[in-house]
Parts: C-alpha cells; structure tokens; sequence
C-alpha cells in the first residue's frame, strides 16, 4: 500500500469524524432538551444546631390528642407495613424480631410472654400509653436509651397518629384516645 492510499484512509477516517461532530453540534441547536423539573424524592433539609451548640430542635408536630383526631387507621395499616418485618399484629401472632403488637395500648412495658426484652426496656416501666407509643415510634432510640430496636423511627407526626389508630383497633378492649 503506497502512501496515497494511506492518505485517502486517514482522510476519510477524519472526514467521518467531523461529520459526526458537526451533526451533533447543530443537534444540539436544533433541540433544546427539557429540564428534570421536581421528579424525584425531596431530601430532608439539614437541621441547624441549637445556639447552645446541643442537639437540632426537634419540628413543632401538633399535640397528640389533635393529631389522633382526624387519624385513619386504613392509613395506619398501609404505614405499618414497615413494621411487619419485625413484628406481627394478629391475636396470638408469634414474636418476631420483635413482640407481637396485638393490645398493646394499655400493656406493662417490656411484658409481652416468649419475648426477650433488653434490660433498658425492662427497666423503663410503665404502661404504653399512646404518648409513649408516639415517642417510642418518632425514635426508639431517644425514648428508651439502651434498647436494641433498629428502627430510625417515623418522623411525621401524622404518620405517626394513624399507626396508633390501627393499634387502637388491634385489641379486644380498645383503650379510647385521649381528649384534645
């Protein structure tokens, strides 16, 4: 192969190249390609510490007895679901990786039969009460310190009220919510 055919390769090697790059400029002209918009999750914006230089001030929820007024414990069904891989909700159901939560409003903490508590829940004492309850659920972790449940908790406050009024409807004598 002499040195002209070389040439005529190298020529049109470069001559697709440039056609290609050409193209997709005056593409990129041609069509102005549309922004994402607001698809996708919003992310929790970051927390500011206290001017104390303490922990971030926890958001205002509305009380409790004003939150379980307008619950929907079909909702609280569809929220519970999250918790269905540690515990069960049927009467009788079996303990899980945590207790069975049938009645549990109204029930000693850290009593449920066949389950092994850690020693910070056995400690804590007490009734659950749907305060405790909403505590509990907003972070296991702040409510009882010590306690082996990995769960980061629920942090609306609504979210949190109408899995406490599905809880309500799983016991055979449900405990009513309190008064607003």
């Amino acid at each position: 192969m002499d040195s002209f055919e070389l040439n005529k390769v190298a020529g049109a090697v470069l001559g697709a190249l440039l056609f290609a790059m050409g193209t997709g400029f005056l593409a990129e002209l041609i069509y102005k390609p549309k922004p994402a918009g607001d698809r996708g999750y919003a992310l929790p914006a970051a927390q500011e510490a206290a001017a104390g230089g303490g922990a971030p001030e926890a958001a205002k929820d509305e009380p409790l007895p004003v939150r379980l007024a307008s619950a929907d414990a079909a909702k609280g069904q569809s929220a519970a679901k999250k918790c269905q891989a540690c515990h069960s909700f049927e009467k009788g159901g079996p303990n899980k990786v945590g207790p069975d939560l049938w009645g549990v409003v109204g029930r000693a903490k850290g009593s449920h039969e066949g389950f092994n508590y850690s020693a910070a829940m056995k400690a804590k004492g007490g009734e659950w009460s749907y305060e405790d309850l909403d505590h509990f659920i907003h972070g296991p972790k702040a409510f009882v310190a010590g306690t082996i449940m990995a769960f980061a908790g629920v942090p609306s406050g609504q979210e949190r009220a109408d899995i406490l009024a599905y809880l309500k409807g799983l016991s055979d004598k449900p405990v009513d919510f309190p008064k607003p």
